[in-house]
């Protein structure tokens, strides 16, 4: 007899298969993405092709010697070099995918579902998706069970979005909806007045959204926002409090520092993520409850008298180009994109990788490191 905790979830007798999961186990497969790791850390990006052959200045190796192997498995060119093979986290696909807007990086994602107890079955409304980075860390969090609804104002942000997340998971999210326009028009016509349990703000100005996001919230729901500069963390925060409907807001910001790791010769690495955004939260108090006064006494001249007026330069605002935003919807519906992962064999698209001059598949090149 089996026992049951010998057996993965996709495993068990009468659960279904958690969405995405299956495109994470198994040994690899044609169409499938994998990164490989040579001897210096530095990192390449490729689609099993096949016919498809992998080629650096140091050797090549064809795509053939990694299909039906399982992860971890390493590679050898003929020049002697070794390259370990493994799937990509959800971490190196937020990094490598194509952008539109720039992306929640994965460390603040990762705060942002722990410090908003994002649970598995949870309620939650997203507004400001980007690229849909963040996206895929709040599906992952609420599970086939819960329910994520996606605002975005701008459709070719929304189209890249939507490519992005289909991509990972193989094809459409069940808990996943996305919808195209202002949080303020949206969604009080897509939700029941104190139905949701956590609300994610990625937005230039989120303080003009509090009241749409103050009725949508339970009692106790939490509003998680994240800000660029400390102009919009100021603004906000005041906001949240004269509104009188949330308990006392609290922010942070978090840097991540690697570190170098050789025998005695431990140290700080040379380049770190330091700050990237903002994060602030405010929980929902019970209607017709008033917050409870803060006791601590503010330094002077903390709140100024005069009432200016907040340009978007004024709040952090960097455009995107027109340009760059049609290039990415281009590759996306042509299925060109970097880092695109195929559905499972079931006739789902699978992803394409441009070829090279000599008519064999290239490589797709990671992104850049993230800059300090």
């Amino acid at each position: 007899m089996t026992n049951p905790e010998d057996l993965s979830p996709a495993e068990t007798p009468g659960l279904p298969t958690p969405t995405g999961a299956a495109l994470r186990r198994g040994p690899f497969r044609e169409g499938e993405r994998v990164q490989l790791t040579d001897p210096k850390g530095r990192l390449h990006t490729i689609t099993l092709r096949e016919a498809g052959a992998f080629h650096t200045h140091r050797g090549s190796f064809k795509h053939e010697v990694l299909i039906g192997r399982p992860e971890g498995t390493v590679v050898h060119t003929p020049a002697g070099i070794d390259y370990l093979a493994l799937r990509p986290l959800l971490a190196d696909h937020v990094m490598s995918m194509p952008r539109g807007a720039a992306v929640v990086y994965p460390k603040d994602a990762g705060q942002i579902v722990t410090m908003a107890d994002i649970y598995p079955g949870a309620r939650v409304v997203e507004a400001g998706v980007g690229s849909g980075a963040l996206t895929m860390s709040l599906l992952r969090a609420v599970g086939d069970g819960g329910h994520l609804l996606s605002i975005e104002r701008r459709e070719d942000f929304a189209a890249i979005a939507e490519g992005n997340v289909e991509s990972f998971f193989g094809g459409p999210h069940p808990a996943w909806r996305l919808e195209v326009g202002d949080l303020a028009d949206v969604l009080p016509g897509a939700v029941e007045p104190g139905s949701v349990d956590r609300v994610v703000l990625d937005m230039l100005a989120p303080w003009e959204n509090i009241d749409v996001v103050a009725d949508a919230l339970v009692p106790g729901g939490v509003l998680i926002c994240y800000v660029a500069t400390t102009t919009q963390l100021s603004r906000l925060a005041e906001d949240l409090r004269d509104d009188g409907r949330f308990a006392e807001p609290s922010a942070w910001e978090s840097m991540v520092r690697g570190w170098h790791l050789e025998g005695l010769a431990v140290r700080p690495e040379h380049r770190m993520i330091g700050h990237t955004g903002f994060l602030v939260t405010a929980r929902r108090m019970a209607p017709e409850t008033e917050a409870p006064e803060r006791r601590r006494r503010p330094a002077k001249g903390a709140y100024p008298t005069a009432e200016e007026e907040w340009s978007p330069e004024d709040l952090g605002e960097r455009p995107v180009s027109s340009k760059k935003v049609r290039r990415v919807r281009r590759d996306l519906s042509r299925g060109e994109v970097r880092g695109q992962v195929p559905a499972p064999p079931t006739g789902a698209r699978a992803a394409s990788v441009p070829e090279s001059a000599d008519g064999s598949p290239g490589v797709e090149p990671d992104s850049a490191a993230p800059t300090t």
